[in-house]
């Protein structure tokens, strides 16, 4: 057998049986730039903070170490998988190599749709900022209206996929260059956030002790309320596989791509826990009913103990965040687009896996995504409960596409089949060692609770506003399982018979496969299917 080509056009692509269609270009402070803005603290804690505290008070705080912990588990397990295995669409290229063809397109599939979802959720995002930077931003009604929130919401929403959109099809040079300053614009901020809110603290942590009454009523008392609140942290800590997800476009990537998970996952870690910690002590009244509402929460706690200009200065800076992470969103939903189409397993998928000559980027991948990702908004347009809502569906499906690779991970080890011996893998950027097990372990009992805890259709997530009816209620449970079960149908009766990598995206001299996983199909091109 010929041995895999390690030429420098190749970019070692050719070890995975591809060829190098995309722009190396990444560097090691964008890889990490890509992991924190998809992850985004100052959109995420921003956008949901109002959500927590309105559920247990301030300690539902105590629900972001938490999800830190268990999360970590599951990005360590992930940068053993970069190390091997940096490729495009990195969740579904992983699952392919650990699972049945089934379990991987599944993967991919849920965390392709759960992507396009949360670019809608993210963008989401700045309707709960601009408005309060300046009311001009309102411009669906003045804000009293019943569905002037939602309906501005979308509007502004659009625009901003409109943006990102143009930035992505441009090329991967010029969105890693916004992101990686919006990123750098964002961390700034955060520092200098954590230290004017700690040094306008009016109390001292033991507020996070205090459950100030919340439960009361509930089935399971404080503890239930503390499950619906903890889902605003768990809304938050992901997407840090974007790092990998880029690693066809990132330079050294089995090295530089597990060090930008961990260091994206940590630093978020940090710095939204010492800005929720911050907020929390430094809030005039805690018991102001602002800052349990969609249209007051850290935003309000901000403005009123920094005043006007330095208030809105920051504001600013968190309106930068959801640019940056809309960006980093979009960008990720492209790559698995691309990963799935150039494997021939997606409708259209010659289309969607066409590479621009010049820009070298999938530019059609990034035109449908932007236009599908409006079409959620659009059907939620007159739902005021718009936020959480398409925030709770997209990350339920983000959540199962992670469960579909610690679980075949962890069935591996058993096995006695990961970690790959290496001779048979190459080299590795990463390895867990003697931890892998327990940290696998830890991963999938994390992953499958959060995913529980998620999907449970809740009145408080999935029908808090009238009209109250049963289908909106369990209408998470009924899409999710749509899009599970109808994505599997598609599959088996139809994609699966067409897989194979198309000849364009093909390796010119054809790779050993790594050991434990899938054999790659001949193009469909050379199959003659």
């Amino acid at each position: 057998m010929l041995e895999p080509s390690k030429s420098s056009d190749s970019g070692g692509m050719d070890e995975f049986g591809y060829a190098q269609t995309l722009d190396r270009s990444i560097g090691k402070f964008a890889s990490f730039a890509a992991g924190v803005s998809y992850i985004s603290i100052l959109t995420g804690i921003f956008q949901l903070f109002y959500f927590g505290f309105s559920m247990a008070g301030p300690a539902y705080a105590w629900s972001w170490p938490i999800v830190f912990a268990g999360q970590l588990m599951v990005a360590l397990c992930f940068a053993e998988l970069a190390g091997r295995y940096p490729v495009a669409g990195s969740v579904y290229n992983w699952a392919k190599r650990l699972s049945s063809g089934t379990f991987a397109w599944l993967a991919g599939w849920l965390l392709l749709i759960s992507s396009i979802v949360a670019l809608g959720a993210v963008a989401l995002a700045l309707q709960l900022t601009l408005p309060q930077i300046w009311s001009g931003f309102q411009i669906v009604g003045d804000g009293t209206g019943q569905y002037d929130f939602a309906g501005n919401g979308v509007l502004l929403a659009s625009i901003m996929i409109a943006i990102s959109t143009l930035i992505n099809a441009f090329g991967v040079r010029l969105m890693t260059l916004i992101n990686s300053v919006g990123v750098f614009v964002e961390l700034v901020a955060a520092v200098l956030l954590i230290l004017a809110l700690g040094w306008h603290a009016v109390r001292g942590p033991g507020v996070l002790f205090d459950t100030s009454g919340y439960g009361e009523g509930h089935t399971l008392g404080f503890f239930g309320v503390f499950l619906i609140g903890a889902m605003a942290s768990g809304y938050v800590m992901y997407g840090f596989d974007t790092a990998s997800s880029l690693g066809e476009e990132t330079k050294d990537p089995k090295r530089t791509a597990p060090k930008a998970i961990l260091r994206a996952v940590t630093a978020s870690f940090v710095l939204g826990g010492l800005i929720l910690l911050g907020g929390l002590l430094a809030a005039p009244d805690l018991n102001d009913p602002k800052l349990g509402q969609a249209d007051g929460g850290l935003q309000y706690i901000v403005l009123s103990v920094l005043g006007g200009p330095f208030g809105k200065a920051f504001l600013v800076c968190i309106v930068v965040a959801v640019v940056v992470c809309t960006l980093a969103v979009h960008a990720a939903a492209i790559r698995m687009m691309f990963a799935m189409a150039r494997d021939n397993n997606l409708p259209f998928s010659r289309q969607l896996s066409k590479v621009d000559p010049v820009r070298r980027t999938p530019a059609s991948a990034a035109i449908v995504i932007g236009v599908i990702a409006v079409i959620p908004l659009i059907v939620n347009v007159m739902q005021p409960a718009i936020f959480t809502i398409v925030s709770s569906i997209s990350i339920v499906l983000i959540y199962l596409s992670y469960l579909l690779v610690t679980v075949p991970l962890l069935r591996n080890r058993f096995l006695g089949k990961w970690p790959l011996k290496e001779e048979e893998a190459g080299e590795a950027g990463f390895s867990l060692g003697k931890w892998g097990l327990p940290v696998n372990i830890l991963a999938v009992l994390w992953g499958g609770a959060m995913t529980l805890n998620l999907i449970w259709p809740r009145q408080e997530i999935y029908n808090s506003v009238p009209p109250f009816e049963w289908y909106l209620q369990w209408g998470g449970v009924l899409f999710v399982g749509a899009v599970t079960v109808g994505g599997t149908l598609l599959y088996r009766l139809k994609i699966r018979h067409q897989t194979g990598v198309l000849a364009e995206h093909a390796a010119a001299v054809a790779a050993h496969p790594s050991s434990g996983s899938a054999q790659t199909e001949p193009s469909a091109a050379a199959s003659g299917r």
